[in-house]
């Protein structure tokens, strides 16, 4: 180890001293301050007038709350949430597969997918697989030498709570698609190349290198779609699916109480949503932990270790 020359040390010890002598002063944020004045405000009179107007009649709604209708439509939202994304996930996953898929028809009809099962409103759809019976009254499977071993009415299983499964599984496939798609992209190119060249088949790089490097890519559009979806289930009180906007919409009909049962509705919906969103955070945190950076302490205590490691030595 060196011995500091005596100027030198006079110069560190001069700007030392210099330093000290310096008054910091902190910034001036003032707009800060004024927007976040404004936004206390508005928040405070939002408040006010919610809790002063006897209009929303707060406890009405609050006797609404655990309504056993209101129960089961919010049990029947949350079956419908979880089918239809996974349905929408295992048919998203195959179709995302396709459109990076070597072969042009493959690609095609994937995009023709997306294209129209995206571009097309989701209440058409699930009205248009509701009247399926209008095109299509009974549905038969006929072997060749065995006959027709399946035959069905279509009104007999395309029941509105189906019709909306198979109509929103579909839409939601498309958009889940390009999900996987983009997170499938994000992987480089190289690592299945690499793969490729020691023999690993296409269907064991997609398994094994692919798809679980792409999974934190696609997990946080994946809860977010999962949440939209949440709300778009609404969509099924237009055939008559019990849900929990059609079940409060059953009891205001009867009482005229439509500001109460509204604001059920939301609660329930933002509870759920909330729920949701936690579970979304640590399963970003899960898949990401890769990436979690170690804490500033810990590496200066770690570079300092080395150093003295080297010194020793």
């Amino acid at each position: 180890m060196g011995v500091a020359h005596p100027t030198e040390m006079s110069v560190e010890q001069g700007a030392a001293a210099a330093v000290a002598r310096l008054t910091v002063v902190p910034q001036r944020r003032y707009g800060i301050w004024i927007g976040t004045a404004l936004a206390l405000l508005l928040a405070f009179l939002i408040v006010r007038a919610f809790a002063s107007n006897p209009a929303f009649a707060w406890g009405t709604a609050a006797g609404y709350l655990f309504h056993p209708s209101i129960m089961r439509g919010l049990s029947n939202t949350l079956i419908l949430t979880v089918v239809i994304m996974a349905l929408a996930i295992v048919i998203g996953t195959v179709i995302a597969i396709m459109r990076v898929s070597p072969s042009p028809v493959l690609r095609g009809f994937a995009g023709v997918y997306v294209w129209f099962f995206r571009g097309v409103p989701a209440l058409i759809q699930l009205i248009f697989w509701f009247n399926l019976s209008l095109l299509v009254r009974e549905v038969s499977v006929a072997l060749p030498f065995l006959g027709t071993i399946f035959s069905a009415r279509t009104n007999d299983f395309m029941t509105p709570f189906f019709s909306a499964v198979v109509a929103l599984s579909l839409c939601e496939a498309g958009y889940m698609a390009e999900i996987i798609r983009a997170g499938i992209k994000s992987v480089p190119a190289g690592q299945a190349e690499a793969a490729s060249a020691l023999g690993m088949p296409y269907r064991m790089i997609l398994k094994r290198i692919t798809l679980p490097q792409a999974m934190r890519f696609v997990l946080p559009p994946t809860g977010n779609e999962a949440i939209n979806l949440l709300t778009m289930t609404s969509l099924v009180t237009f055939i008559a699916v019990d849900d929990l906007f059609y079940s409060a919409q059953s009891i205001y009909a009867r009482t005229f109480e439509t500001i109460p049962l509204l604001i059920v509705v939301a609660f329930w919906y933002l509870a759920v949503v909330s729920i949701m969103s936690v579970g979304q955070h640590f399963l970003e945190r899960h898949f990401g932990r890769s990436d979690t950076r170690r804490d500033p302490l810990a590496m200066r205590a770690l570079r300092n270790a080395i150093s003295l490691a080297g010194i020793a030595r």
